[in-house]
């Protein structure tokens, strides 16, 4: 077991006016785990009272946005007429299909109060029989999303399916997105069911298949094998992966799809103002010059 190898995904961490973002897909040598396309890590920030992150109305196609928090809250407004509060341990997913609109805020209260945040944000690439699908919003609280406890080991199933148990989001392909908690010295085995996957170290010294993975990095393991995962403090993770994506992605700015036309599409009709508005919404972030 120990012999398995991975890949060491580093985070490029931005600044975003005291709000620290680590973004670790895409990444070398890997642009992509499983059907994940893009992984970024928010905070942990802390906001003073009267701030918070105003995250403007912008488009996405070709993927799905699965947010899933820690600390803090988020409201999420869309062009469906959505409007959710996220929670630490919900899972919010967001087809965008052929195009969806969106902003992230937060909350009056909180802002107000000031508050802690941090999260993570990913997105799925759609399978390219639904990449040009109906968008759609589905929202889960944490009470729905399965659990698989042992000693010193607790997992929740946010998307896909793993350890026998599969989540209620509408995954497109098989995924794995779970996340783990698990105290100094315990360990727990990661199979080979999924073709593709990775452990991203959120806190916490860890070992994969006996090798350290440093906090804020991704392991993408390198063979389908099982894989010990062994916490040498208390520790936070996340597993991720799932089926290889059916070809290659572009990404362009908000954008994925599996060829250049429909980027360019969907580049015209934001210049143009022809994607769907947020209800409430007059603000929005326009399309990037480059």
């Amino acid at each position: 077991m120990n012999s398995i190898s991975f890949s060491l995904l580093k985070p490029n961490t931005r600044d975003l006016g005291g709000f620290s973002v680590r973004r670790v897909l895409p990444g070398m040598p890997h642009r992509m785990v499983g059907p994940f396309i893009f992984f970024d890590h928010m905070g942990p920030a802390t906001f003073a009272p009267g701030t918070g992150i105003d995250v403007r109305p912008h488009p996405h196609i070709g993927l799905a946005t699965v947010t899933y928090l820690f600390e803090g809250e988020i409201v999420h407004r869309d062009s469906l007429g959505t409007v959710q509060t996220i929670a630490p341990g919900d899972v919010n997913w967001m087809t965008a299909g052929r195009g969806i609109v969106h902003s992230e805020r937060t909350g009056l209260a909180l802002r107000r109060a000031g508050a802690r945040l941090q999260g993570l944000q990913t997105w799925v690439a759609l399978p390219k029989g639904n990449e040009l699908a109906d968008p759609a919003f589905s929202h889960h609280p944490k009470a729905t999303l399965p659990q698989v406890s042992a000693p010193g080991v607790e997992l929740r199933i946010v998307a896909g399916n793993g350890f026998g148990k599969r989540s209620p989001a509408p995954v497109f392909a098989q995924t794995l997105f779970v996340g783990v908690e698990i105290d100094a010295g315990r360990a727990f085995e990661l199979d080979s069911e999924h073709e593709e996957r990775a452990v991203y170290a959120l806190e916490g010294d860890v070992t994969v298949a006996g090798a350290p993975l440093p906090q804020q990095h991704m392991a993408v393991i390198g063979h389908r094998e099982a894989v010990e995962i062994k916490a040498l403090t208390r520790a936070r993770l996340m597993l991720v992966g799932g089926e290889k994506t059916d070809g290659e992605r572009l990404i362009w700015w908000n954008f994925v799809a599996s060829s250049r036309e429909l980027i360019e599409e969907a580049k015209a009709r934001w210049r143009e103002g022809r994607f769907p508005s947020v209800p409430g919404e007059t603000e929005f972030i326009p399309l990037p010059e480059n």
